[in-house]
């Protein structure tokens, strides 16, 4: 049986990218020593100023928990050309801090979409329909900012980018997906595959058959569980995207739809070398991150059988 490193990250413990969420958010000395106590041994970055933005100060607080640094989430407003040139900023200037800490594997710089910021999509997460999508000009648009972020921080620093597909973004649905990776360069710019979000975007858990469509763009994962009797509950009453994660549409790995020995096996397979990151997004206060990481990694520990190369 072949190793399988496995992360974790600070949306488990409820910090989250969106702005008015972060009051209640647990300190990063916590979450790191929990998230180590709880059995990882990889971690990303989370937000800009969660953790120490001087690489010295990073480095000694992962040095001293034997932790690699995975990456970090970068959401920019790609429909909007005139956010390419702050979110380029804001990317190179947190691939530099990713690049001075990094060991191996290297980190990749995760960027997204801004999730959660446009209404509709927020609204309509986990039930879009091809009417709620982007325009031809506006893919055009879209994909030249993605790749403008990917090739300034590949010259940079050396480091790849992953696009990160999400509910309540413009990239969520599998034809999403698809087109985002059709319009962009293939040598610059991979996927961070996201089990959960993949699930409750598409309306179903076929994500080895999304894995095998994806397959050359796949570079990092995410393992993230989704409950999709919740999700059709949330269709039918309209939930948006906050009140789904409110109710924890995101469960623990184990207990929703993803057929994790599955995406094992397949990992397994293509010879994947890198890190699976575990991710349960939560709000701040929800449930108990502790106890949750724990599970979560016990239940990676009685499936690893599957990942034999």
């Amino acid at each position: 049986m072949a190793n399988l490193p496995v992360g974790n990250a600070p949306c488990s413990w409820g910090t989250l990218e969106f702005g008015e969420l972060k009051g209640e958010q647990i300190g990063y000395p916590r979450m790191l020593d929990e998230l180590v106590a709880s059995g990882y041994t990889g971690a990303e970055l989370g937000d800009w100023g969660y953790m120490p933005t001087e690489p010295a100060a990073l480095a000694s607080e992962l040095s001293r928990r034997n932790l690699v640094m995975l990456g970090a989430f970068v959401p920019v407003a790609l429909k909007d050309k005139n956010a390419h040139e702050p979110g380029i900023e804001v990317a190179v200037k947190t691939a530099r801090l990713l690049a001075a800490v990094s060991t191996t594997p290297k980190p990749y710089l995760v960027l997204a979409d801004a999730n959660g910021t446009v209404p509709n999509r927020t609204n309509r997460a986990g039930r879009i329909t091809p009417g709620d999508g982007l325009t031809a000009a506006e893919w055009d648009v879209f994909a030249a900012g993605a790749d403008r972020v990917a090739g300034a921080v590949f010259e940079a620093t050396g480091l790849k980018t992953v696009f990160h597909h999400h509910c309540a973004g413009y990239v969520e649905t599998p034809e999403e997906i698809a087109r985002l990776l059709e319009l962009t360069n293939p040598q610059r710019l991979g996927l961070v595959f996201d089990t959960g979000h993949y699930t409750y975007g598409a309306g179903h858990s076929r994500v080895v058959e999304a894995l095998d469509r994806f397959a050359e763009r796949v570079w990092y994962i995410h393992f993230k569980d989704c409950d999709l009797s919740l999700a059709a509950r949330a269709r039918a009453e309209q939930w948006d995207y906050f009140t789904s994660l409110r109710h924890g549409i995101f469960c623990e790995l184990g207990k929703g739809a993803v057929d994790f020995p599955a995406v094992l096996r397949w990992l397994a397979a293509r010879d994947y070398s890198g890190y699976v990151l575990v991710e349960q997004d939560v709000l701040p206060g929800m449930g108990t991150p502790l106890e949750s990481a724990r599970r979560n990694r016990g239940y990676l520990k009685s499936i690893e059988s599957n990942f034999t190369k």
